[in-house]
């Protein structure tokens, strides 16, 4: 993780020391979570089907040739890179979820 250099921005109300910057503690860049390889896994599957859709639909309505069969195939990744995006999604916010605190 990196923190912004000492002395960004306009100090904080209440800030002291070398660290004060906009906000009172540091800021750190978010580092990718478990997840976030999945959506964009989902993402590049997702538009590669979406092309290949596309590239299959275009010779039907302008009346040429069909696509050979391995085309038609492509275009099932579309909702294959969809359905991995979504499971993308789902692991990254199961893990940020705060634990439930214990009734009293």
């Amino acid at each position: 993780m990196v923190a912004f250099p000492a002395g960004h921005g306009d100090p904080a109300p209440g800030a002291s020391g070398p660290d004060r910057g906009i906000y009172p503690g540091r800021v750190y860049n978010a580092s990718a979570g478990p997840g976030d390889r999945l959506v964009r896994i989902g993402a590049v599957l997702f538009a590669i089907g979406t092309i290949a859709t596309l590239a299959t639909v275009t010779p039907l309505l302008i009346g040429a040739d069909a696509l050979p069969t391995a085309v038609y195939l492509l275009s099932a990744l579309m909702p294959v890179g969809f359905a991995v995006a979504a499971v993308g999604l789902f692991k990254s916010a199961r893990s940020r979820r705060r634990p439930v605190p214990k009734a009293l």
